[in-house]
């Protein structure tokens, strides 16, 4: 649904856009009209929309394949957030007892991590009692390069440089956190 503001047509960003997959497979944006692309929708999700691709002619949800589509894509382009021992896990826990955990586990885990990343950050300033904390400064960049690592960027910023001696120190913090959470789900599913 649009609404006007001032004799501009504005979308109605609080429901999801849809996206209508014509049998071509072209990707038919319903708010402007025209064709998207892949990138088009992942730009959309990036900038907070929610997307909902259907299929015109039998009117099947296709939004989860399409966001797996555009992961797979990314991770092909040498944009990996995810490991290869991450993927390794994800592929086994379609095969055991796992499989029911899992999906809660990185939901509530990207739910954590979306949510709190402003409120932590908001709370942990100069201003407030932490800030004369020691390490708070240490802590707190370690934190961002967490939240930088899992988002692939998208989030507070730009990824580390690949040549930054500072943000490869942290990234391999942030493996060895993620290995010891892969290696607790992995004795989950046990």
């Amino acid at each position: 649904m649009q609404h006007v503001l001032g004799g501009t047509v504005v979308a109605d960003t609080t429901k999801p856009l849809l996206i209508k997959r014509y049998a071509s497979r072209r990707l038919y944006n319903t708010e402007t009209s025209d064709y998207v692309t892949l990138e088009d929708i992942a730009l959309f999700i990036r900038e907070g929309r929610e997307v909902q691709i259907v299929d015109l002619k039998s009117g099947d949800d296709l939004t989860r394949q399409y966001l797996l589509q555009i992961i797979a894509e990314h991770e092909s382009r040498g944009e990996s957030v995810l490991g290869v021992d991450l993927l390794t896990d994800l592929v086994r826990s379609y095969t055991t007892q796992a499989s029911s955990v899992v999906p809660q586990f990185l939901s509530a885990s990207f739910e954590l991590l979306r949510d709190g990343q402003s409120k932590a950050m908001e709370k942990m300033t100069k201003a407030s009692p932490m800030g004369s904390m020691p390490g708070f400064e240490a802590m707190q960049a370690q934190q961002q390069a967490f939240f930088k690592a899992m988002t692939g960027g998208l989030i507070g910023g730009t990824p580390p440089a690949k040549d930054d001696k500072a943000g490869s120190d942290d990234l391999d913090v942030i493996k060895e956190q993620l290995a010891a959470m892969q290696e607790k789900l992995s004795r989950m599913g046990k």
